[in-house]
């Protein structure tokens, strides 16, 4: 069975050949999505045979919605991979033992994601196996219309493969925090939407159909966000750190979890805040308000 694997890339030279090394011999075809890369991605790229394909940035679910569009069709199968990530040897073994005799009825296949943070990989507070929808029949899969935490849908049965898809970012914490700024701005963008209804809301939400990724926007649609802004911020960094244990994931661990389940889910808050202060003051819808503030023009 066919396999094309899309990638989106800027700048991910210091990451671009672990990650296609990881799945050179698995895929038929490799399409790489770019929105402006200034270092050696584009030659790496090259040096794997690659589709590389130049689009404007808008969010990671549009430029995943291109690469799909430039798949040839003699693919019936695609992967979703980020430049940050790679496949374990036992996940590659399983994508390559399930394409060789995909049953019909299954339309999509679940990868545990592993995260790593300053080298240590992080085993504890809820993080891990966290099993993202990153293996689809083309046509029977689609992604989620989005700004921020994007997921695959797929109509049919779902499995999940065997092994670990690493999430090790190389950059420096300076970019790391820039870059969940920028997600935080998304994010918002995500919170404010459930409160106003400006645009279509597209979720994988479901409390009963027995997927992580579903019970887990349950969750966040239905209890996180209607707890207090900001308390909730501190207290599923709590049930992080203390309930699921983060603290055992060691001086690494702790930077993780407080800047991920912390900071950021804080940031995110201190966003949604400014953006409905914005519209008070100024007298101007949410939509104006989120061009202003946060420079997203929806």
């Amino acid at each position: 069975m066919s396999l094309s694997v899309v990638v989106l890339t800027k700048n991910e030279a210091i990451h671009l050949e672990r990650c296609l090394n990881s799945i050179v011999d698995l895929a038929d075809e490799i399409v790489i999505v770019d929105c402006g890369s200034n270092d050696a991605t584009i030659e790496i790229a090259q040096r794997f045979n690659t589709k590389f394909i130049h689009n404007p940035w808008i969010n990671y679910s549009n430029q995943f919605k291109f690469g799909v569009s430039k798949v040839s069709a003699s693919c019936k199968w695609i992967m979703r991979l980020d430049a940050d990530e790679y496949l374990t040897e036992r996940l590659r073994a399983s994508v390559r033992d399930f394409l060789s005799n995909p049953p019909e009825r299954i339309h999509g296949c679940y990868f545990p994601r592993r995260m790593a943070f300053m080298g240590r990989q992080i085993n504890h507070g809820g993080i891990f196996p966290a099993y993202m929808l990153r293996l689809f029949r083309l046509g029977q899969g689609e992604i989620e219309d989005r700004w921020m935490d994007e997921h695959i849908k797929v109509k049919g049965g779902i499995v999940l493969l065997k092994g670990e898809l690493i999430d090790d970012n190389l950059n420096s914490l300076t970019w790391w925090t820039e870059k969940h700024n920028k997600y935080a701005s998304r994010e918002a963008v995500d919170l404010l939407n459930l409160e106003f209804a400006f645009m279509k809301h597209d979720s994988v939400a479901s409390a009963t159909d027995g997927s992580q990724p579903g019970f887990k926007r349950w969750l966040k649609e239905k209890i996180y966000f209607r707890l207090p802004s900001g308390l909730r911020a501190l207290a599923y960094f709590l049930y992080r750190y203390v309930i699921r244990l983060g603290f055992l994931d060691g001086k690494e661990g702790a930077m993780f979890h407080i800047l991920q389940g912390f900071w950021y889910r804080y940031l995110v808050d201190c966003k949604v805040y400014e953006v409905k202060l914005y519209m008070r003051t100024h007298k101007v819808d949410v939509r104006v308000a989120i061009q202003k503030v946060l420079d997203i023009q929806i």
